[in-house]
């Protein structure tokens, strides 16, 4: 799978998350917050807590679902950008969490799955 294809699958199954999450009550803060620990694909608020949420999108289980994606390496790095995200100034709530959205599509791009895992990492 080229750059170019896998930066198209990237932004649908971010576009896919963000419709979720706004049907859910969710209001989007920022798309593709980036800092020097890296970067977070949504960051979104919903009562008293700030989610930091990552999207996971697979075409076809070649490289296994979505979910499986999210490596332990990746896990640290979003707790720390979780962590550096300044939320005091913005009026933002301060209960933090991390979740992860699982895109899974058919081979022919149909959506299989949509998955709103919350609290799916955490600080150890």
């Amino acid at each position: 799978m080229g750059d170019e294809h896998r930066r198209r699958l990237g932004e649908f199954g971010e576009r896919l998350a963000v419709q979720h999450l706004e049907s859910k009550g969710y209001r989007i803060v920022e798309r593709s917050f980036r800092t020097r620990e890296g970067e977070v694909d949504i960051i979104a608020c919903i009562g008293d807590v700030l989610a930091f949420v990552e999207v996971k999108c697979r075409r076809g289980k070649a490289m296994g679902s979505a979910v499986e994606s999210l490596t332990p390496a990746k896990q640290r790095r979003l707790v720390a950008l979780a962590e550096a995200y300044p939320s005091d100034s913005q009026g933002l709530p301060d209960g933090r969490r991390i979740d992860l959205i699982a895109v899974d599509l058919a081979p022919d791009g149909r959506l299989l799955s949509l998955q709103h895992i919350e609290g799916a990492v955490w600080a150890e």
